[in-house]
């Protein structure tokens, strides 16, 4: 099926997005991006070891011919210190798009809407195409869409948590007023939930924890390319409306009395 993804002029095949944290190892992971068909990663720029000359990164792990980097700013408190790990990963060489997280709760991880706000609107006027993790917040969804981000990432359930699809008519509204593609990011715990929020018209999914900490990465990674694929195949075919009532498979008329 003729179904590309755009995201900032770019055309992808895939609709599954993957983060590189948790992994046990450079084998898993490598093994799961392979798996699942993606390609966009996402690199969690603080995180890599930026300080030791001639070491080995992560992004030594990952084709850089096959798969487009999005860098993160995973570990960010506030805005400034988002906007400078954007500067640090356009100074290393990495596409000039950002995924934007601006977290400064350590226990629930929950995104600060006001700090993402601010830094989008000033990455964006440094030519940053800008990829804003928020919470299922439409309103602050349509700030983000008008002021220039290329998408919005609503979040599932919280970060890791595995609770899948929890508040789905917040996701809808977020889908029904959105302008850019919208991708659901975080908490997504089975193939099962991906293949919800492709249901209900989301763009793309983007999952971490449960592919990096499931008991097989590349099988888990299989299994949701697979309920990805499913939920959009869904949505593009329209399922049936729900009903109060049952409503008989078989026609009634002409049958044996």
């Amino acid at each position: 099926m003729n179904d590309p993804l755009q995201i900032a002029g770019r055309t992808f095949r895939s609709r599954l997005m993957l983060g590189t944290g948790k992994y046990r190892s450079a084998e898993e992971m490598k093994a799961a991006l392979e798996a699942s068909g993606t390609e966009i990663v996402t690199v969690a720029i603080r995180r890599l070891p930026l300080d030791q000359p001639g070491g080995k990164t992560l992004l030594d792990e990952i084709d850089l011919s096959r798969y487009v980097i999005l860098p993160n700013t995973a570990g960010c408190a506030t805005p400034e210190e988002a906007l400078r790990i954007a500067r640090l990963a356009r100074a290393l060489g990495l596409p000039e798009w950002i995924k934007l997280e601006v977290i400064p709760d350590p226990k629930y991880l929950l995104p600060d809407p006001i700090g993402t706000l601010e830094a989008a609107r000033q990455l964006i006027a440094e030519g940053f195409a800008v990829l804003p993790y928020i919470n299922d917040d439409p309103v602050l969804a349509r700030r983000l869409q008008e002021i220039g981000c290329a998408t919005v990432m609503p979040l599932a359930s919280p970060i890791g948590s595995g609770q899948g699809m929890v508040n789905f008519e917040q996701i809808k509204i977020i889908i029904e007023q959105a302008t850019v593609p919208v991708v659901v990011d975080a908490g997504l715990g089975a193939p099962s939930d991906a293949a919800l929020a492709m249901e209900i018209g989301s763009d793309a999914v983007l999952v971490n924890t449960a592919i990096a900490q499931a008991g097989d990465p590349a099988r888990m990674a299989a299994a949701f390319k697979l309920g990805v694929e499913a939920g959009r195949l869904a949505y593009r075919a329209g399922r049936i409306p729900k009903r109060p009532y049952a409503s008989a498979s078989s026609p009634l008329e002409g049958v044996v009395r």
